[in-house]
């Protein structure tokens, strides 16, 4: 587990171990989320890189008649 210290701005360096286990870049957006007591950095995918993702998935369900 890394920790990290909080500067004068209130700023924080992500531990370079993470950055390269989540790819995360320079300039690459993170969403931040407040979960039960504690903050969470998400990073987020650009679009073109969130193309396919979903490959294999299933979608045979049963869908109502209005929206096949």
């Amino acid at each position: 587990m890394e920790s990290v210290t909080v500067s004068p701005k209130y700023q924080v360096v992500i531990p370079k171990k993470v950055r390269e286990q989540l790819g995360i870049e320079p300039g690459q957006k993170v969403q931040v989320i407040v979960f039960d007591g504690r903050i969470e950095l998400i990073p987020i995918i650009p679009i073109d890189q969130a193309r396919g993702f979903l490959d294999g998935i299933s979608s045979d369900i049963e869908r109502e008649p209005d929206r096949l």
